[in-house]
């Protein structure tokens, strides 16, 4: 249901659909690049035996919170495009 009381039309539903898909794969994206920087040292370097434990473990938690915050910020902003613009009004042309 809507938020003005009707079913959502298939067009609707597909967009949320995409944009779900576009939130996951940004997300994956920054996350991984995320967790490169970080921990690619490791690969590239002789690193101290604490470091070099360390830094997987930075990235990882460094990652998630860059994939959830991703996720988050993504769907809110399509959220907040997807009311209308002036209270009472359902769609531009009404």
């Amino acid at each position: 249901m809507t938020g003005h009381g009707g079913r959502r039309g298939q067009a609707e539903r597909d967009a949320i659909t995409v944009e779900i898909g576009y939130a996951l794969c940004s997300a994956v994206f920054a996350a991984a690049a995320v967790f490169g920087a970080v921990a690619g040292p490791v690969l590239l370097f002789d690193l101290p035996g604490g470091l070099e434990r360390a830094l997987p473990v930075v990235g990882t938690v460094l990652a998630t919170v860059v994939f959830f915050a991703r996720v988050i910020s993504v769907l809110v902003r399509f959220q907040r495009s997807a009311q209308p613009s002036q209270p009472g009004r359902t769609s531009p042309d009404s």
